[in-house]
């Protein structure tokens, strides 16, 4: 049996596995947060419990969501702006419903399952930079590989390694790792 500081090659490999997976809920999830308060400065914390409607919807009905075109937030070009918001903020909510479909066949589906979850989510965007998309999603797959490297190494240290490299961030850069100086 091959071993890596004491721990089975096996075990990193089957954590770091699960670290990319949750990883990609992460950045789903903070992508989604990103966007509805990067484009309407809106902090929705409603995002778990769409989380948790994705995944239920997974069960009974599969639909497809298509937004059939993109425009930028400038009405003086004749944009619709009550439209562009309402399909900002429904593209931010499908990306928690679509983390919460794939999520369904993994996690136990229950009516709590965002409200857990929900908190990671936004220490990730914070982490990430408020409203940056590229950090959201570079931040959710790095914390996802940090927490599951950390249950192999210091398991009790799991559920808080996440908001000490939140601090540690914030302390070193007061706006995140991708945002921008206020």
């Amino acid at each position: 049996m091959v071993m890596i500081f004491g721990k089975p090659l096996m075990l990193l490999y089957g954590q770091l596995t699960l670290g990319l997976i949750n990883g990609s809920f992460y950045a789903l999830l903070s992508l989604g947060l990103a966007v509805i308060f990067g484009l309407l400065n809106i902090i929705n914390f409603a995002h778990g419990a769409l989380f948790m409607l994705g995944a239920f919807v997974t069960w009974g009905l599969l639909q497809y969501l298509g937004i059939n075109y993109w425009a930028a937030l400038v009405q003086a070009f004749g944009v619709n702006v009550p439209r562009l918001i309402t399909l900002t903020y429904g593209a931010g909510c499908a990306l928690a419903a679509f983390a919460g479909v794939l999520a369904a066949p993994m996690n136990s589906v229950n009516p709590n399952m965002g409200s857990n979850l929900i908190v990671v989510v936004f220490a990730t965007v914070v982490i990430g930079g408020m409203g940056s998309i590229l950090g959201s999603i570079i931040t959710g797959f790095a914390l996802g590989i940090v927490e599951g490297l950390t249950k192999v190494y210091y398991p009790e240290g799991s559920a808080t390694v996440i908001f000490v490299v939140m601090v540690v961030v914030l302390l070193l850069r007061p706006a995140g790792l991708f945002g921008k100086a206020a």
